[in-house]
């Protein structure tokens, strides 16, 4: 029996390659889109806002009723003494990067399911919303020590194979493995991510980016300064409220700790390294200029991103 088939997979602590290739059908009524609605966070003139597709020219041709008058080449229908407008069509090519968080860190949840499960199911998401607005996917999907590269290609054969990786990897996580030194991981990633993505490319980041440094900042400009980036923190809600007494349960795959974090020894240390975390990480993507999606693993994620995306699947207006 295979290591993937050997684990029960309950979508919590473990996902299914069949959980994220059902994720197609939700995933057509989202995009990352530059054309969002006012309160979406990828909306208004943000210094973050995703470029979408450009145009490319195409050719000079004469006016014809009906043709968009901000085209007309005015230099050029001076000089022949007849209106001349440029034609454009618009760049139906821009490969997307998902890059899929599966270290042990990620291996983590106080509330409904691990970060590493909610990673993968956002990863699939991702995955199928550039697939249904016509552009190549491709990933890089790493743990503690490995980088596993998919080069983008427009098929579901490819988002099957980058799902099948990411499923791999997530059942490769447990409470058991070996305690390894995984600093500058996330550092690692981006620099293959910016061997792969020279320009114009959609990378998308899913990852609770811990264990950034002081390079990591440099890397992103340098990503986000040809290509449109964006990030998906995954979180667990106790970064955001500690509980001041009682009993806490973490759970880490198949170990659970009770903290008591009744105890002044207890709280304080937690609750300041869990929300300073979230605030390190905030400002590293506000000052590299990267929009920000926060996606908490204690609620059900296709909800979160369409909030956070300001997608509704209800009929426009």
């Amino acid at each position: 029996m295979s290591e993937v088939s050997a684990r029960e997979a309950d979508g919590l602590v473990y996902a299914s390659l069949a959980q994220l290739l059902r994720l197609e059908q939700p995933a057509q009524h989202l995009g990352f889109s530059s054309r969002q609605p006012l309160g979406s966070i990828l909306a208004g003139q943000h210094n973050s806002r995703l470029r979408g597709r450009g145009l490319n020219f195409e050719e000079l041709r004469r006016y014809q009723p009906g043709d968009d008058l901000r085209h007309i080449d005015w230099r050029v229908s001076l000089r022949q003494g007849k209106p001349f407008v440029r034609s454009f069509s618009e760049e139906r090519d821009r490969p997307a990067l998902i890059l899929v968080d599966q270290r042990m860190d990620m291996f983590f949840g106080s509330k409904r399911s691990l970060k590493s499960c909610t990673a993968a199911e956002l990863a699939a998401l991702a995955a199928w919303m550039v697939f249904h607005s016509g552009d190549r996917v491709g990933g890089l999907v790493f743990n503690d020590q490995q980088i596993e590269r998919i080069a983008p290609l427009r098929s579901r054969q490819r988002i099957e194979q980058l799902c099948a990786v990411i499923i791999r990897q997530n059942h490769a996580l447990a409470a058991d493995n070996p305690d390894i030194d995984s600093r500058g991981q996330l550092d690692k990633v981006l620099h293959e991510c910016l061997a792969l993505a020279n320009h114009d490319h959609l990378i998308c980041i899913i990852s609770d980016f811990a264990g950034t440094t002081p390079q990591t900042l440099k890397l992103l400009r340098q990503l986000a300064a040809h290509n449109d980036v964006i990030a998906l923190q995954v979180y667990d809600p106790i970064a955001l409220s500690i509980p001041q007494n009682g009993h806490l349960l973490i759970t880490q795959g198949e170990l659970q700790v009770e903290l008591a974090v009744g105890r002044k020894q207890v709280h304080k240390p937690l609750s300041a390294f869990s929300s300073g975390r979230l605030r390190e990480v905030a400002e590293l993507l506000r000052r590299s200029r990267i929009p920000l999606l926060m996606i908490s693993t204690g609620e059900e994620t296709l909800p979160q991103l369409r909030f956070e995306l300001g997608k509704y699947s209800g009929p426009s207006r």
